[in-house]
């Protein structure tokens, strides 16, 4: 009888114990970090979450509360290796439910607020959830409603937990119990968790991350970013996005003992009074919000001078932006470029400024293997432009049950194909040039073209559909639907198709910014779409309707 594949390709066992022998792999879990620090300062607060009346949670708050969480999870019926989809707002109880995961090593599937009925089922189904745990209401939206609509359909969903009201399902504030021993506690070369890939084709994959993997890349890059127990980190971003989370994000900060600031929005009129008040020290932001912080920073009341560092990453920085950082905003800039399926690169505090200002930084540890290739993958020189390949000690080997997709997105020898577009300088940093993959980078968003098509595709009026990226100075890129009508269709405007595809569950950030309706589409010499061709028209017209 053949034993069944493994949900994921896991490391070559020369490689692990390579990368063991080399201390970067430690033998440690979550839990037991967080165990650790509550022994060491268990009265230092580790969470202030100014969404939920002021609370300001210690580490021993906080291990208790993953404590007493784990055992009502486990009442429940929720075990080692069971998957629980995780969307919740920046709220602390984010962190308990995660650090509960944790410790009975059942994995949290990190969805993002934003995420709709189309994503939230896929991430269910696929995965096999038990459980999923929301917020009642978030921005006027009520995820109980979607996750009515999401039970009725995954037959493995047993469990829903709210934060507040429940509704019709289970209020998260009655699921802890008195802690018990766990009895099957998760080693530190398992999978802890499942990130969102940004994914080129369809709805995101799901990127495996052990205990050992995550654990390093946190502690390499709280070395690398100055990360100690005085540091206070503000949570501007997602909480469940992996740049806010381990870059050297809410993490990164509680390993260092640090303290956590959750920003319920990221917006200057809720981050700048943060500062001020918590004076919060570091903080990471997207390009299109560090943009909105460039322009609101000169005229503010607020006091940002304990801002010391302000990392920009999700999405490449511009340099006529990134030269405005330390004059404006009074900090230094670390520019991060990395991907939720490992390979991260900084800029470091020591950099001279030209470098920082026109890199994404070199990688994180000396275990980071980069190849820059050509088409063939034949390995290019210093300071040519190709396709980016990276394997290392965080690095996965492959994809969550995805064995086709890994067979495209490694080589042989386990070489993770980023899809980025880069060169190397002479001092080892990287440069983006841009995507290889058909992805759309809105604003640190990643767009899948195909998916978006898909939806498209489903209106009885669409023959066609070309999703593109368009040229944006605020967001990066923008998307744009070029859509073929069947023939015999009435007008459509391309309002009617935004809403069609919002009405299909849709998350807001992949509707189209721009329809545009076209008779046909370029071709390449063998028949194929010319998504170029689509792009450089974009790029050609001064057409502004959205």
């Amino acid at each position: 009888m053949t034993a069944p594949a493994p949900d994921a390709p896991g490391y070559p066992p020369e490689f692990a114990a390579r990368y063991r022998a080399a201390g970067w792999w430690r033998g440690e879990t979550f839990g037991q970090m967080l165990r650790e620090r509550a022994a060491a300062h268990p009265d230092r607060v580790a969470i202030t979450d100014p969404a939920g009346d002021g609370r300001h949670w210690t580490y021993g708050d906080l291990d208790t509360r993953a404590d007493r969480m784990a055992a009502g999870l486990l009442a429940h019926g929720i075990g080692k290796g069971d998957r629980v989809v995780l969307q919740l707002p920046n709220i602390a109880e984010f962190f308990e439910v995660v650090f509960a995961l944790f410790r009975i090593g059942a994995l949290p599937v990190f969805a993002l607020p934003a995420h709709r009925d189309a994503e939230i089922r896929h991430f269910c189904a696929f995965t096999e959830a038990v459980a999923y745990v929301v917020a009642d209401v978030t921005d006027g939206y009520d995820h109980r409603e979607l996750a009515t609509r999401v039970r009725a359909g995954v037959p493995t969903l047993k469990h829903v937990f709210v934060v507040g009201d429940p509704g019709e399902h289970t209020a998260l504030s009655d699921v802890p119990r008195d802690p018990v021993a766990i009895p099957d506690e998760p080693e530190p070369h398992e999978v802890a968790f499942l990130q969102l890939s940004g994914g080129s084709t369809g709805v995101p994959k799901l990127i495996p991350r052990t205990h050992d993997d995550y654990l390093y890349s946190v502690r390499g890059s709280n070395e690398i970013c100055g990360v100690d127990e005085h540091s206070v980190y503000l949570c501007a971003l997602p909480a469940a996005h992996n740049f806010p989370l381990s870059s050297p994000g809410t993490l990164g900060a509680l390993h260092a003992g640090a303290r956590v600031v959750l920003a319920p929005r990221p917006s200057p009129d809720v981050a700048f009074p943060l500062i001020e008040r918590e004076r919060v020290t570091l903080t990471g932001l997207v390009p299109p919000l560090a943009l909105v912080w460039l322009d609101a920073a000169p005229t503010t009341p607020y006091d940002l001078s304990s801002l010391e560092v302000l990392l920009v990453g999700g999405a490449k920085f511009s340099e006529q932006a990134a030269r405005r950082v330390r004059p404006v905003l009074g900090c230094t800039l670390q520019q991060v470029f990395g991907m939720a399926e490992g390979l991260v690169n900084y800029t470091r505090l020591d950099d001279d400024e030209e470098t920082v200002v026109t890199t994404q930084g070199r990688p994180l540890s000396p275990g980071d293997e980069i190849r820059v290739v050509d088409d063939q993958d034949h390995d290019l020189p210093v300071g040519a432009t190709g396709h980016l390949l990276t394997r290392g000690p965080y690095t996965i080997r492959g994809y969550w049950r995805a064995p086709e997709h890994n067979a495209r997105s490694f080589t042989a020898d386990g070489f993770y194909r980023t899809g980025d577009v880069v060169r190397l300088t002479e001092t080892g940093h990287l440069v983006v040039e841009g995507r290889a993959k058909d992805q759309i980078n809105r604003g640190g968003e990643k767009v899948a073209a195909e998916e978006v098509e898909n939806h498209i595709l489903a209106h009885p009026a669409v023959h066609d559909v070309a999703v593109v990226s368009m040229p944006d100075a605020y967001l990066g890129e923008r998307t744009c639907a070029y859509v073929v009508l069947r023939a015999g269709a009435g007008p459509l405007r391309p309002v009617e198709i935004k809403r069609f595809v919002r009405e299909r569950g849709l998350a807001a950030f992949k509707v189209p910014d721009r329809v545009e309706f076209v008779d046909e589409f370029p071709q390449t010499g063998i028949g194929k779409v010319s998504k170029k061709d689509l792009r450089a028209a974009l790029a050609a017209t001064h057409s502004t309707e959205l």
